[in-house]
C-alpha cells in the first residue's frame, strides 16, 4: 500500500510543474504525454510492441483504434501501462509567450497561425484520421500519434512508427511496477510454455515472427515511404 502510495505521489509530482499539467492515473488523465498499453497475443510474443494514444492537454486520451474512428477517453485495450510527457517547449509548432510578455502583447507580435495550442494540433488530426481505413500493416495507432507530433514539429518533426515505438520503448515511464508485471508476465508465461513444448522448433517460429514484424515496419517506413501512412 505505501508504495503504491508512494508511486501516486510522484507521478503527480512529476506533472505538478504547471497546474494544467496534472498527472492522474486513476482517472486516466496524462496531459501533453504519450501513453502506452500491451496488445492481446502480439505483445504476449514480442513485448515491446503495444497501442499508443495522445493525450490532450485536459489529460483526455485520443487513440486510433479502427476504421474511421479516434476513441475519445477510452483507450482501446486497457488502462495506460507507460507514459512520456511531451514538453511543449520542444513542439516548435506551438508560440510560446514570452515571460515578459502578456498574453495580448505576444498575440501582437505573434503572425496568424494554423495551430496555436496542443488541443488544435490533435483536433486537425484526429479529423484526418476519422477518414483514414484501419490497418494494422499500414496505418495503425502509431501512425495516428507520428501524425500528430509532426504536426506539433516536436524535435523538428520527422516521426514515423519506428522511431516512435522507440522513444516509448526506451523514455516511456512505468505508471506503476503493476504495469510492469502486467505488460511482461503475459511474455514470460508464453515464452516458458512455448520453449518447454515445442523447444527450438518455438524459438525458430518466434525470431522469425519478430523478424517479419520489425523488418515490416522498417523497410515500410524506409524503404518504401508511401507504404506505410502518418
Amino acid at each position: 500500500m505505501d508504495s503504491d502510495a508512494d508511486t501516486e505521489n510522484q507521478l503527480m509530482a512529476e506533472g505538478s510543474s504547471s497546474p494544467n499539467f496534472q498527472i492522474d492515473p486513476k482517472r486516466a488523465r496524462f496531459p501533453c504525454c504519450i501513453v502506452w498499453t500491451p496488445l492481446p497475443v502480439i505483445s504476449w510474443l514480442v513485448p515491446f510492441v503495444g497501442h499508443i494514444g495522445i493525450c490532450r492537454e485536459d489529460g483526455v486520451i485520443l487513440d486510433f483504434a479502427g476504421p474511421n474512428f479516434v476513441c475519445v477517453d477510452n483507450f482501446a485495450f486497457g488502462v495506460v501501462a507507460r507514459y512520456l510527457h511531451i514538453s511543449l517547449h520542444e513542439c516548435y509548432a506551438l508560440p510560446l509567450p514570452s515571460l515578459h510578455k502578456s498574453e495580448d502583447q505576444h498575440r501582437q507580435d505573434q503572425p496568424e497561425r494554423e495551430i496555436s495550442t496542443w488541443d488544435d494540433a490533435l483536433r486537425k488530426g484526429t479529423q484526418v484520421f476519422q477518414h483514414r481505413a484501419y490497418s494494422l500493416f499500414t496505418c495503425n495507432c502509431h501512425s495516428f500519434v507520428a501524425n500528430n507530433l509532426n504536426r506539433l514539429q516536436f524535435s523538428n518533426g520527422g516521426w514515423n512508427v519506428v522511431n516512435l515505438a522507440a522513444l516509448i520503448f526506451i523514455k516511456g515511464k512505468w505508471v506503476s511496477k503493476a504495469s510492469m508485471v502486467r505488460s511482461f508476465l503475459p511474455f514470460l508465461v508464453v515464452f516458458s510454455l512455448g520453449f518447454a513444448l515445442g523447444g527450438s522448433s518455438f524459438l525458430i517460429f518466434l525470431a522469425l515472427f519478430i523478424v517479419f514484424l520489425v523488418g515490416w515496419f522498417l523497410f515500410g517506413t524506409y524503404c518504401f515511404k508511401n507504404l506505410i501512412q502518418l
